[in-house]
């Protein structure tokens, strides 16, 4: 989860109280991010609403931030606009987890693009795990960044031999570090007999979703940008008699010219950019946190403070809060799009399987955010119709969607700097498709089967 609410729609959560009953909430239980307690509410939305610019932005996520702190820091006027607060979606929403983004293998991206573009996108991935490090530490920015490592485990004994084999290909292939924990080991990394073994990423790393977000909007901020909170974007058209400026944005709050616009939106895409709508696929993702803990029992869970990850279809992730007094699990729990109060007891129950030290904790915080997936699981940057996008981080995008935003801030100005192994990519769609996923929630339900049937084979003796 990577994106906010980019001058769009807010997602279709509602905030319904818990039902009534027993309950796993806590009884100061709030159905928004557990990031949140420590950033402020946002700003105020009675700023003005320019009427030129050099460069507009939808969008106050990772990407569009990105995209503007180069814009801005070139000398272009720059103007950024949400719908929501800045940051509303899942900039702020995300598990801070940071991998190297990528999905798909060499093999399977050769058979597309051909080994030498597949070998360079791959490699992408690392410089931006990589250089999302520098840049947090060039920026001065206390998100508490940690290189703590992931540990990716396998929910059936075959999947620990396809993830170890991977592991294998990728450390002589491309030079990531990986080494494999069979189940025998597994608790030295992780405090559950609920997988069969799994393989360390050391280089992955986490921070403060929201900490981050403010650090970038705080530069963004003091290099001289607008910043247009609660302002969605509702159409736009190119124009021929204005100079340079090229477009004609109607926004909630009027109307802008500009001469070059950045598309920021990632899962909250809709009909503002038909085309970009067309080929992102809209995916809830979900997440809890639990009550503080005890340190000891903590200790138990992370004892090396890893990130984790699984090999379901239908994947949960968690960690340790960066105090390390909570844990943090997220996934999808349900076939059809519901709201924090009804997914949180349904994670609890994942959790508590994978975990069963913690069955008797209660939940504080339960909130969910839109990922934006793309029919190839490949992120995806470029120019249509005049228009600069980035997007499609698939779920894994706090390097990307902040790397790819810069680079597109680099190619409006400019700068040779901006090129990437992603650009013109083609980026597919299906026929019929609209942006509305009719097909997820099939999808979904049989992923689900198959996990539980693959899981529950495993764990008989």
């Amino acid at each position: 989860m990577t994106e906010s609410l980019n001058g769009q729609r807010k997602p279709a959560f509602s905030d319904s109280a818990p039902a009534p009953g027993p309950s796993v909430f806590s009884h100061d239980y709030k159905s928004e991010p557990y990031w949140h307690e420590d950033i402020p509410n946002g700003l105020s939305s009675n700023v003005q609403l320019p009427s030129t610019v050099d460069v507009l932005v939808i969008g106050s996520g990772y990407t569009g931030l990105h995209t503007a702190l180069q814009t801005t820091r070139a000398g272009r006027s720059t103007l950024i606009i949400d719908a929501g607060n800045l940051g509303e979606g899942c900039s702020t929403r995300n598990g801070g987890q940071i991998s190297t983004s990528i999905k798909p293998s060499v093999d399977l991206l050769a058979k597309k693009i051909g080994y030498e573009r597949a070998q360079a996108i791959r490699n992408e991935g690392e410089t931006a795990l990589n250089w999302i490090e520098d840049f947090i530490q060039e920026e001065s920015i206390d998100c508490d960044f940690k290189r703590n490592g992931r540990f990716h485990a396998a929910h059936t004994p075959s999947q620990y031999d396809i993830i170890s084999r991977e592991a294998e290909q990728v450390r002589k292939l491309e030079g990531v570090e990986a080494f494999n924990v069979p189940r025998s080991e597994q608790r030295s990394e992780l405090g559950t007999d609920a997988y069969h073994g799994g393989v360390v990423f050391p280089r992955h790393a986490s921070l403060h979703a929201a900490k981050y977000h403010q650090g970038l909007l705080h530069a963004v901020l003091q290099a001289g940008a607008s910043v247009v909170p609660h302002c969605s974007g509702e159409s736009i058209k190119r124009i021929s008699d204005s100079g340079d400026h090229q477009f004609l944005v109607k926004t909630s709050k009027g109307f802008v010219k500009a001469r070059d616009v950045m598309i920021a939106t990632n899962g909250y895409t809709n009909e503002f950019t038909p085309w970009l709508q067309r080929r992102i696929i809209p995916i809830g993702s979900y997440i809890i946190a639990t009550e503080p803990l005890d340190p000891t029992l903590m200790n138990e869970l992370f004892p090396t403070d890893r990130i984790a990850s699984d090999t379901c279809r239908v994947v949960y992730y968690y960690r340790a809060s960066p105090d390390r007094t909570r844990v943090l699990f997220g996934g999808r729990v349900s076939a059809d799009e519901t709201n924090p109060n009804v997914s949180g007891p349904q994670l609890h129950r994942q959790m508590c399987r994978i975990f069963p030290q913690l069955e008797n904790s209660k939940i504080s915080h339960s909130w969910a955010g839109m990922v934006g997936y793309t029919f190839d699981t490949m992120a995806h940057t470029g120019k249509h119709d005049g228009l600069y996008y980035a997007m499609g981080y698939c779920g894994s995008g706090v390097s990307m969607a902040s790397y790819l935003g810069r680079r597109a801030g680099q190619k409006i100005i400019g700068d040779a700097a901006g090129k990437t192994a992603f650009d013109d990519l083609p980026f597919p769609s299906r026929p019929l498709y609209t942006g509305k996923p009719w097909f997820l929630p099939p999808v979904v339900s049989y992923y689900r089967w198959r996990d539980k049937m693959e899981y529950t084979k495993a764990s008989q003796p």
